[in-house]
């Protein structure tokens, strides 16, 4: 089977990976002229089952507008960004009924978990390096009120069977050092051992050269530019470099999915989320964390990656906008140096990395997995916050679909074509 893959992040790379691995013939199209130097380049690091419950919280629409307008608010949005999202938005805002959330999370969840299972499976036969921890995350809490919240979540989670561990602000500085610095201002803090973190951005490089020695082929600095039909099947994608004929196509083009779909007549619920991140070297830095740290009050994680420490977070609704905005930029400094004071001394803000990313989020916060529409086109898109935690099981999920293989997981729940 000729196989065309839209998109080179972790979810294209992933796809072409275990299509390529079954003997398909696989053509992957790429803008960019690497692979993920999209949403994949400089995540949070994480692979975090114990983060699966969507953004739209019960609550999230007072949460947003009583932030409207601060520059240091978690959840952001743009005004310019809101006659966009209208649609996506109240769909956005009925999936966070407390009944629709946690059925979401259970959904997110199950393929999180079984994502972990499957890189497991793939670093051990690959021998796979890419900075990757397997200690687990710490999630810490300064307000009683949101530690008492985290707690019952984690009942629910633990219902689902995820080992999650409740800790003092004691137990958290000796499960994780680095937070000695503001023990005084912990209330209490979530350990989840099951969490692991690595850099995505080298995953997708080593496994794209593996899809590569079985046979895929990567194109890169290639737009799609539309798709030719013929009947109710995919013909080929037209392209800056040519017409690209195939038996099936999978879109893996993450938030620009909706915009490829849409000459075809489609609105695909799903928009971009702003995300930010810098980098900086650890350096001679002690005790540097051993596992990735989460700021419940500053919604930012701060991860471990070989001897970087990558600062991430915050959500912002502001379109297609990639622009580095040096007021949410300046938050990640203030995170870094308000969960480790130590690492003052040893910041050289010239040597930080900022970067921006989009987050390609459906309405009801779950992926969009399989057949969409006609007979041979596929989508694997719509992870939002999760996408490098879901990235391995979606792709394998993707592939069962295609080649007509009973999944290992539910594939209903990921239905690319069902209700939102």
């Amino acid at each position: 089977m000729r196989v065309v893959v839209v998109g080179s992040g972790l979810q294209g790379v992933g796809s072409a990976w275990f299509l390529a691995q079954e003997g398909c013939d696989v053509t992957v199209l790429e803008r960019e002229p690497a692979v993920a130097h999209g949403t994949s380049y400089a995540n949070a690091g994480m692979l975090t089952p114990s983060m699966a419950d969507p953004w739209n919280a019960p609550g999230i629409l007072g949460h947003v507008l009583g932030q409207l307008g601060r520059e240091d608010a978690p959840f952001l949005l743009r005004l310019r960004a809101l006659p966009s999202m209208i649609g996506w938005g109240l769909a956005f805002l009925a999936h966070s009924r407390p009944a629709r959330h946690r059925v979401n999370m259970e959904k997110n969840l199950r393929l999180a978990s079984y994502s972990l299972a499957v890189l497991r499976e793939l670093r051990a036969r690959l021998e796979l390096r890419y900075d990757e921890r397997t200690a687990g995350t710490i999630k810490v809490f300064r307000e009683r009120r949101a530690f008492d919240a985290a707690v019952r979540r984690n009942a629910v989670l633990a219902q689902l069977g995820l080992q999650v561990r409740t800790l003092t602000a004691d137990e958290a500085v000796q499960t994780e050092p680095a937070l000695a610095g503001v023990r005084d201002q912990l209330v209490g803090a979530i350990y989840c051992p099951e969490d692991e973190s690595g850099d995505a951005r080298q995953f997708t490089g080593i496994l794209a050269r593996k899809a590569q020695e079985a046979g895929a082929r990567f194109e890169f600095g290639t737009d799609v530019t539309g798709f030719e039909r013929a009947g109710d099947r995919i013909a080929a994608v037209a392209t800056t470099r040519g017409r690209r004929p195939a038996d099936a196509f999978v879109l893996a083009a993450g938030c620009w999915s909706p915009l490829l779909l849409r000459p075809l007549g489609f609105a695909l619920r799903l928009r971009p989320v702003k995300g930010y991140s810098i980098t900086v070297p650890i350096g001679a830095w002690t005790p540097a964390p051993a596992m990735p740290v989460i700021d419940d009050a500053l919604h930012a994680a701060a991860t471990p990656l070989g001897d970087r420490l990558r600062v991430a977070g915050t959500a912002e609704l502001a379109g297609y906008d990639t622009a580095l905005t040096p007021s949410r930029i300046e938050n990640l400094f203030t995170l870094l140096l308000g969960l480790f004071p130590s690492y003052a001394p040893h910041l050289d803000r010239a040597a930080a990395s900022p970067w921006a990313g989009l987050r390609p989020v459906s309405a009801d916060g779950v992926p969009l997995i399989g057949r969409y529409r006609y007979d041979n086109l596929f989508l694997n898109t719509g992870h939002g916050h999760l996408g490098w935690t879901l990235a391995c099981g979606s792709a394998r999920l993707l592939a069962d679909l295609m080649l007509g293989r009973p999944p290992e997981v539910e594939a209903a729940a990921y239905d690319a074509q069902r209700a939102i």
